[in-house]
């Protein structure tokens, strides 16, 4: 398989790529974009296989659960069978942002995206390139970060390709990713909140936003 580079500078001007990735990702296949963090390699979310071709693309893990991106706050009932108060004072507070949210997976969410858990990471990143592409497939993406799995995660579409080439069809630069660390993970589902990774947002200011 050829990888192809295609650089977006402007997502308003250039609404025929980003359509044409959205149709690559529609048919199932993969495209890797940027987010404010890193890099991710999304494909249909609630698609078998696409999910399974994400994984062997990534040498992943079955059991290594995917997060889930959609466009905003709407779509979110699509992915998360309810939001506890927690998780709705961190997508108010953080949203679009480097935050993923732990939530109670819908029915419609394969256990195959989960690693067999009940629950799902959502995330909204604050990425124009990244909520182009959200918008136009109007769909959830499994994204995880866009390298082989236990590889570096990448900054930039020539990282991608180092690592990826042959690997996916498509790679959309958007420059080099602002952040540059990956999304805080908390886990919303009990009665106290769990950081499972730490991030770009500090503990501190997660906790400062549920205190309201």
């Amino acid at each position: 398989m050829e990888t192809e580079i295609l650089r977006i500078s402007d997502v308003v001007r250039q609404q025929r790529e980003i359509a044409r990735a959205a149709e690559f990702l529609r048919q199932g296949q993969l495209v890797a974009f940027p987010t404010e963090t890193v890099y991710g390699i999304g494909a249909l979310g609630l698609d078998m296989a696409a999910v399974e071709a994400l994984y062997e693309a990534k040498n992943r893990p079955a059991s290594k659960a995917f997060s889930l991106q959609v466009a905003d706050v709407s779509m979110v009932p699509q992915v998360a069978a309810y939001v506890p108060r927690s998780a709705r004072l961190l997508m108010e507070k953080f949203c679009p942002g480097p935050i993923t949210v732990v939530l109670p997976k819908a029915a419609a969410v394969p256990y195959k995206v989960t690693g067999a858990r009940d629950t799902v990471g959502i995330r909204i990143p604050a990425h124009p390139v990244a909520l182009a592409l959200l918008q136009a497939v109007g769909k959830p993406l499994a994204v995880p970060s866009a390298n082989i799995s236990g590889h570096t995660s990448p900054l930039s579409a020539n990282d991608v390709y180092a690592d990826m080439a042959g690997r996916l069809p498509l790679i959309l630069d958007g420059g080099t990713c602002p952040v540059g660390v990956e999304s805080t993970i908390v886990d919303c589902t009990g009665s106290k909140i769990k950081i499972l990774r730490h991030g770009a947002i500090s503990e501190a200011e997660i906790r400062a936003a549920i205190s309201i």
